[in-house]
């Protein structure tokens, strides 16, 4: 009975995919880069930016590994949405506290070679640029020996700001940056790690915008 259930679990995980990959590519625009960085086995931690309800799906749907997705426990409070999210491989967490239990959920899967998908930030974007991304987070990869990969999705904000109640179209850019391994985050330490981290996030951040054609974000005084 096990096994049949993981059988309808991810025919329908797959299913929901392709559709959205019908809708999202055309109406989005989407261009995806740097997917070879993404291994194609073993434990990842993706930590995107966020700039929109969409980002799940846009750093979803250009890779072809599944993924868990670490989401707020409030969005659960809806029975019928929280049922849907829970048949989508999500992780609920308390925002605002330590949940530890969340936590090690997010061990236990990435220990089963798994990718889980954070958005570190918390909230979504207020203009579109990427708040300080604290230590922390390297604690997750050293437990669980996972590869930390980070993210940016450009474009998504101008899609779908959150003081807007519905999306519109527009050209989305997702770029996958080259991991940060254990043994790597080791070396540099929670600071060190968390600096290096933000600095990546950054100039991926701008160099999307550049190909989009719009001015950059001046981190220069963050990034110091």
């Amino acid at each position: 009975m096990k096994k049949i259930k993981e059988i309808i679990h991810l025919v329908w995980y797959e299913f929901v995919r392709m559709v959205l990959r019908v809708f999202f590519y055309p109406l989005f625009l989407m261009r995806a880069e740097g997917k070879e960085n993404v291994p194609r086995k073993g434990p990842v931690m993706l930590l995107s930016n966020h700039q929109s309800f969409l980002d799940p799906m846009f750093c979803q749907l250009p890779l072809w590994r599944h993924m868990y997705f670490v989401t707020r426990s409030t969005l659960f409070n809806n029975k019928l949405f929280g049922m849907l999210l829970s048949t989508l491989n999500t992780i609920p967490i308390r925002r605002g506290e330590a949940d530890v239990a969340a936590m090690k959920k997010i061990i236990a899967v990435l220990k089963e070679g798994e990718i889980v998908c954070l958005y570190p930030e918390g909230t979504r974007s207020s203009d579109g640029r990427i708040a300080e991304i604290k230590a922390g987070f390297s604690l997750l990869s050293r437990r669980s020996k996972a590869v930390v990969v980070p993210v940016v999705v450009e474009g998504a904000y101008e899609c779908w700001p959150r003081d807007k109640k519905f999306p519109k179209l527009g050209r989305v850019y997702i770029k996958y940056g080259e991991g940060f391994t254990p043994e790597q985050i080791k070396e540099l330490g929670d600071e060190g790690f968390s600096k290096a981290f933000n600095e990546r996030l950054h100039t991926m951040q701008n160099e999307l915008r550049a190909k989009r054609g719009v001015e950059p974000f001046d981190y220069s005084q963050k990034d110091k």
